[in-house]
């Protein structure tokens, strides 16, 4: 049996991303870097560049000196894998020149 995840649309994840935005801003960069991959993925480079820029913005008014400041929350958002830790130097390294 093959478990298949459904992928949320960009416009679904803009939806949570803006109510995230109000109410947790942690959330809220997480699902900017959903953003940021899923259109990445989908070859939409300039939409996705505007997500990574958005995340990063998002990002710095957190702490990431230790771990436990960097994990993530959750393992994925809309169906997009997180990784671990969301940091500046994790998206530079997955988004390369885009960041």
């Amino acid at each position: 049996m093959t478990n298949t995840i459904r992928l949320a649309s960009p416009t679904e994840l803009e939806a949570a991303f803006q109510q995230e935005l109000a109410t947790d801003r942690w959330a809220a960069a997480e699902t900017a870097y959903a953003l940021a991959l899923l259109l990445r993925d989908a070859g939409d480079w300039s939409k996705s560049r505007e997500w990574v820029t958005q995340c990063l913005q998002l990002l710095e008014g957190f702490p990431a000196d230790t771990e436990d400041q960097a994990a993530t929350k959750r393992t994925a958002v809309g169906g997009v894998p997180l990784p671990n830790y969301l940091h500046a130097g994790v998206i530079r390294e997955r988004f390369g020149e885009q960041a």
